[in-house]
């Protein structure tokens, strides 16, 4: 069974940076991809961005991108997610989740339902 644990999440003044970590440990399949996503009450799940393994197929969201940076160290078994430029409205709750069933060379996607394992997430607050 896949468990993944994030870490970094904190506050953070406007502007400022944070580096979230993904630590997954367990069965992975042949080729997978990893999410990060985040959610603030009240609504849904929002995917921020993805990538696949093996190839690092990338996607991300408009609302991160140029801002965002995600990242793997496979030998690490981790996925790290650089958040520079940080604004209010990017606080929330940030989750890691794995789509187990990506068909082979199809790029990752950002909808949740697509994903089948998850992380207890952090929390990451944007604030003067």
């Amino acid at each position: 069974q896949l468990q993944l644990v994030e870490s970094g999440g904190g506050p953070v003044q406007p502007g400022g940076s944070l580096r979230l970590s993904c630590a997954r440990s367990g069965f992975t399949p042949n080729y997978y991809a990893i999410g990060w996503f985040r959610q603030v009450p009240g609504k849904e799940r929002e995917g921020v961005a993805c990538i696949s393994d093996p190839g690092g197929v990338i996607t991300y969201a408009d609302s991160v991108k140029d801002r965002f940076i995600i990242s793997r160290a496979s030998a690490e078994n981790a996925v790290y997610l650089q958040m520079n430029g940080l604004k209010p409205e990017d606080t929330g709750v940030y989750y890691c989740a794995a789509d187990l069933t990506l068909p082979l060379f199809d790029p990752c996607v950002l909808g949740m339902h697509e994903y089948d394992s998850w992380g207890q997430g952090t929390q990451v607050t944007v604030s003067s």
